[in-house]
C-alpha cells in the first residue's frame, strides 16, 4: 500500500459518533505532573486492547516507558475530569444571559455573606468593603501581609522625621527576612493584612525579602489563580442546584398547629432560623441547602422537625441522616415522639443493627412509600435504599461522615432540599456560608436557663480524676468518662471500680453488639448507670439533663471540634457543669495541640462553636477547604488578603470568561503534512476509518480525543512520528477551540494566534502556566496572542513548541467561567 498523505486541517462530514463512546475510559493512576510511567505499557500487560471493531487485539508496536507530550497532556486531562465534583459538566450548562442573571446573584450573596464574616469591620452600606488591618489594633509580634512587599513581622508604631521635614509623623515597623522597612501609618492602614486570625499564632514558613519583589509577586500569583478555580468550580456546582426546579411547599394551618406544640419559648436566632427555612420551602422554587449552625442544645433540632412537618405533610419523604447509631436512635424517639399526634406520618430507624428481614421490610416500605421519615447512618446512602419520593435530606453533624458520604450527600444536593445542623461546622461549610455560596442560620443565643461549662486542661493526676468524679456524684449527678480509644476502656473501668465499688459502672463502644449497646445507653439515660466510659461514640446526640461531668482523657488525641462536640455533652440543665480535660504531659504535645487545648479554653463562654469553627479553621491553615488542599495557598498571602482576593475574584468573576469556537472554524496554517509510513499504514486495520475517528474526536471535544488516542495506542502501539504530527494537530485545533483561537499561523520567528478573548483572561492564563519559556515569551496585541522565538525552528519543531504552549493555556480552562 502507498504512503498515506494527510494534510491538516481534515475536514469530514460526521454524523455519528457512536463508536467513540465505546472506547475506553481510565481513572487517574497518579496525580504527580510529569511523574515517569510504564502506565501505557501496564494498560496493555493487565488486559487485551480493543480494536475500533471491538475485538481484543495485541499491539503491534512496543510502547514506550517515557511519557510523550501527548501522554503528558492526557494524564493532566484526565485528572483534572477526575478531580472535577460530581454532577459538574465540561460543557457549558448556560447561556450568556442566564450566566448574567447567576453573577449578579452569586454578587449579592457574597455580600450577605462577607457581612456574616467579618460583621464589625464592614463599613456601612455604601462604603468600600476592606480587609485592611488598623495598623493601631496590631500587637508586637504579630504577623502582617504588606500587599506589594509580602509578609512580615510588625514591630511597632513610632514617631520619626521624614526626609525634607521638621516635623515627626507616626510610622509603622516592619520586620522582613533581609532587614526593616517603615511606612506611615496613613499608607500601613491602605497597604497591610493581617497574616492570621486575631489571637492565632500561626507562624508563615518564611518572611518576605525587600530585596526580591518577585517572589512575591509569584506567590499572589499562585494564589489569585487558585482561588478563581475555586469559585468558578463552585459556581459550576451551585448552578446545578439553582437550575433545579420544585414547587414551593404549601403553608397549611396544621403547619401551625404543629409549630404551637413546642413547649418553649424560641430565642429571637431561633425565630429568625425558623423564618428562613420556612421562606426556603413555602417560596423558593430552588431546593434549599441551609446550615444550621448552633451550639450544642440551642434547639437545631426544632428547626429540623419543623421542616420536615412541612415537607412530609406534602407528600413527600424524609431523611434524617446521623453518624452514629446513637445519635440516630436519638432522633428517631425525638421525631416518634414529636409526631405521634399524627398516626398518619410513618417514621422508621434503619440501622445495621436490625435483622435482615426486618431491614429488607424497611426497604420495601421506603421504595414504595409506605414510609414518610427514614432515620439513620450512612446506611441510608447506600444503593439498596430506593426512595420514593425524596424531598429533604436532614444531615446532622456532617464533618463525622467520611469523604465517600460527603459525595453522596453532595449528589443529594443538586435534586432535593437539605437542611445540615451542626454545631462546630467543618471549615469547608464554615467557608460557604460566609462567603455567600450557601445560606446559613447562626443560633448563637443561648436558651435562659442554661449556664456556661467550666473547663479545667491539666496534666493527668488520679487525685484530680478521682475529686472530679466525687464531686459529681455527691450532688446524685452521672459522668462521661471519653477515651480516644477501644482498648483502655476496660482498664480504666477496673480502676474506678475499685475507686467507686458501690457505683454502677458501664463501658460504651461502636463495637459492641447493638442490643448491649442500646442497653447501656438506655441505663445511662435513666440514672441507673453514673459513670458512662466510652470513646467519642457520644460526641453527638445525647441529651441526658443529669450527665453535668465529663472526664477527657489523652486530649491531644481529638481534634478541636470533637473536644467542643463531647464537652457539648454536659451542661444541658440547669447546673453548673465541669468538663476535665486530661493530657498525659504537656512535653508530649505538639504546638497545633497546645493552641487547640488554649482555644477550647477561651470558649468558655455559650454559643461560641462558630467563632470556634473559624479559629479552628485559622489552626489548621484552611486545611480542607472546597475539598481541595488549600492549606499552602492561604499560607502564602496570609488570611486576610487571601479572603480579599477571594472578594476580588467573586466581584470580578464575569471578566474571566472564555468562549469557545466551532472546531470546524479553528484554521491551523503551519504547512507541514506527515506521511504515514507504509508500514504503518498496513498495520492499521482500516487507516481511513480510524483518520475519520480521530477527526470525529477532536471535534466532540478534548475528552473524546484524549479516549481515542489511548485506544490507539493500546491496539496498535506507540505510532510512528508523522502520526504523532497529526495527533498533535487535532489536539492543538482542539484545544484552540476550546479557548477562543479561531487561527494560529507561524511566519519566520512570530507565531500568531487569533482570538476572541480579553487581555484580562490572557493574562490569567499566563500568569498560571508553569513554563517560564512559554509564560515570557508571549504578549497580547489586539486580538491576537503572538510569541517571539529566538530563532526560527524546523517545523516539526515549532509544532511542538506550539503544542506545549496551547496546552499550558488550556490548562487553565478550569480557572474560567465557559460558556
Amino acid at each position: 500500500m502507498a504512503s498515506l498523505d494527510i494534510s491538516t486541517p481534515l475536514i469530514f462530514k460526521i454524523n455519528s459518533s457512536a463508536k467513540l463512546r465505546k472506547l475506553f475510559s481510565l481513572k487517574c493512576p497518579y496525580r504527580h505532573k510529569h511523574r515517569p510511567s510504564l502506565f501505557l505499557t501496564n494498560a496493555v500487560q493487565t488486559q487485551p486492547a480493543l480494536s475500533f471493531s471491538g475485538r481484543p487485539t495485541t499491539p503491534k508496536y512496543k510502547i514506550e516507558s517515557e511519557q510523550d507530550p501527548i501522554s503528558i497532556l492526557n494524564e493532566r486531562i484526565r485528572c483534572q475530569r477526575h478531580g472535577k465534583r460530581e454532577g459538574s459538566n465540561s460543557k457549558p450548562i448556560m447561556d450568556s444571559e442566564e450566566a448574567d442573571q447567576y453573577i449578579q446573584m452569586v454578587k449579592e450573596q457574597q455580600q450577605r455573606g462577607l457581612l456574616k464574616l467579618k460583621g464589625d469591620r464592614v463599613a456601612k452600606e455604601g462604603d468600600v468593603f476592606s480587609y485592611k488591618v488598623d495598623p493601631y489594633t496590631l500587637s508586637s509580634g504579630d504577623y502582617v501581609v504588606h500587599k506589594k512587599v509580602g509578609i512580615g513581622r510588625f514591630v511597632g508604631i513610632k514617631f520619626d522625621v521624614p526626609k525634607g521635614s521638621s516635623e515627626a509623623i507616626e510610622y509603622v515597623f516592619i520586620e522582613y527576612a533581609d532587614g526593616m522597612a517603615k511606612l506611615p501609618v496613613k499608607q500601613a492602614s491602605r497597604m497591610l493584612y493581617r497574616y492570621n486570625l486575631p489571637n492565632d499564632t500561626k507562624k508563615p514558613r518564611t518572611l518576605s525579602k525587600l530585596s526580591d519583589n518577585g517572589a512575591w509577586e509569584r506567590r499572589k500569583t499562585k494564589g489569585k489563580v487558585a482561588i478563581q478555580k475555586m469559585v468558578v468550580d463552585l459556581m459550576e456546582l451551585y448552578l446545578h442546584r439553582l437550575k433545579q426546579r420544585r414547587s414551593p411547599y404549601p403553608k397549611t394551618p396544621a403547619m401551625a398547629d404543629f409549630t404551637s406544640q413546642f413547649p418553649y419559648e424560641p430565642t429571637p436566632d431561633q425565630k429568625q432560623a425558623f423564618i428562613d427555612v420556612e421562606r426556603d420551602l413555602t417560596e423558593r422554587e430552588t431546593p434549599m441547602d441551609r446550615l444550621i449552625c448552633g451550639d450544642v442544645g440551642f434547639g437545631k433540632t426544632e428547626v429540623a422537625l419543623r421542616a420536615i412537618f412541612c415537607v412530609v405533610s406534602a407528600g413527600k419523604q424524609t431523611m434524617v441522616l446521623a453518624p452514629t447509631i446513637v445519635l440516630a436512635k436519638q432522633h428517631f424517639d425525638v421525631i416518634s415522639e414529636r409526631f405521634s399526634k399524627y398516626p398518619h406520618i410513618k417514621v422508621a430507624l434503619l440501622s445495621r443493627f436490625q435483622g435482615k428481614a426486618e431491614k429488607e421490610t424497611y426497604l420495601e416500605m421506603i421504595k414504595d412509600g409506605h414510609l414518610d421519615i427514614i432515620v439513620g447512618t450512612h446506611t441510608l446512602l447506600g444503593s439498596r435504599v430506593v426512595y420514593n419520593n425524596l424531598g429533604l435530606l436532614v444531615v446532622d453533624e456532617e464533618q463525622r461522615f467520611g469523604v465517600k458520604q460527603k459525595e453522596k450527600i453532595a449528589s443529594f444536593k443538586t435534586s432535593v432540599d437539605v437542611l445540615t445542623l451542626t454545631a462546630t461546622p467543618i471549615p469547608r461549610t464554615l467557608y460557604l456560608a460566609l462567603t455567600g455560596f450557601r445560606d446559613a442560620s447562626l443560633i448563637s443565643t443561648p436558651p435562659p436557663e442554661r449556664v456556661p461549662i467550666r473547663t479545667h486542661l491539666s496534666a493527668y493526676s488520679k487525685e484530680r480524676l478521682i475529686s472530679a468524679i466525687k464531686y459529681e456524684l455527691d450532688r446524685d449527678g452521672q459522668v462521661f468518662y471519653v477515651l480516644p480509644r477501644i482498648k483502655g476502656l476496660e482498664e480504666v473501668k477496673d480502676f474506678l471500680e475499685q475507686s467507686f465499688s458501690n457505683v454502677e459502672i458501664a463501658v460504651a463502644h461502636g463495637q459492641q453488639y447493638s442490643k448491649q449497646l442500646e442497653d447501656t445507653m438506655e441505663q445511662f439515660a435513666q440514672g441507673e448507670i453514673k459513670i458512662l466510659i466510652c470513646t467519642n461514640i457520644v460526641e453527638s446526640g445525647l441529651d441526658i439533663q443529669n450527665a453535668n461531668t465529663i472526664i477527657i482523657q489523652d486530649v491531644q488525641l481529638f481534634g478541636l471540634a470533637q473536644l467542643y462536640q463531647l464537652r457539648g455533652r454536659v451542661g444541658r440543665a440547669d447546673k453548673e457543669a465541669h468538663a476535665h480535660l486530661f493530657y498525659p504531659d504537656k512535653s508530649m504535645l505538639t504546638d497545633q495541640a497546645l493552641e487547640r487545648l488554649a482555644a477550647l479554653e477561651e470558649c468558655q463562654e455559650l454559643g461560641r462553636g462558630f467563632q470556634l469553627a473559624e479559629r479552628d479553621m485559622g489552626i489548621r491553615g484552611f486545611g480542607t477547604i472546597f475539598g481541595e488542599q488549600q492549606t499552602g495557598d492561604v499560607g502564602n498571602v496570609g488570611i486576610d488578603f487571601f479572603f480579599e482576593m477571594l472578594f476580588e475574584s467573586l466581584s470580578k468573576v464575569d471578566e474571566h470568561r472564555v468562549i469557545s469556537v466551532p472546531y470546524q472554524s479553528v484554521q491551523v496554517d503551519l504547512n507541514i503534512n506527515p506521511h504515514l509510513p507504509s508500514s504503518y499504514i498496513n498495520s492499521l486495520e482500516n487507516p481511513m476509518e480510524i483518520i475519520n475517528e480521530a477527526e470525529k474526536a477532536a471535534e466532540t471535544d478534548i475528552w473524546s480525543l484524549m479516549q481515542f488516542t489511548e485506544n490507539l495506542r493500546r491496539q496498535y502501539g506507540k505510532e510512528p512520528s508523522s502520526m504523532e504530527i497529526l495527533l498533535k494537530k487535532l489536539y492543538i485545533r482542539r484545544m484552540a477551540a476550546d479557548i477562543g483561537v479561531t487561527r494560529i499561523y507561524a511566519s519566520g520567528k512570530m507565531v500568531g494566534m487569533e482570538t476572541n478573548m480579553s487581555k484580562k483572561v490572557f493574562k490569567l492564563m499566563t500568569d498560571s502556566m508553569s513554563s517560564d519559556i512559554h509564560r515570557n515569551s508571549l504578549f497580547f496585541d489586539g486580538n491576537q496572542i503572538k510569541a517571539e522565538l529566538l530563532l526560527e525552528l524546523p517545523r516539526a519543531q515549532l509544532l511542538n513548541w506550539i503544542f506545549q504552549c496551547i496546552s499550558e493555556l488550556h490548562s487553565c480552562l478550569p480557572a474560567l467561567i465557559k460558556y
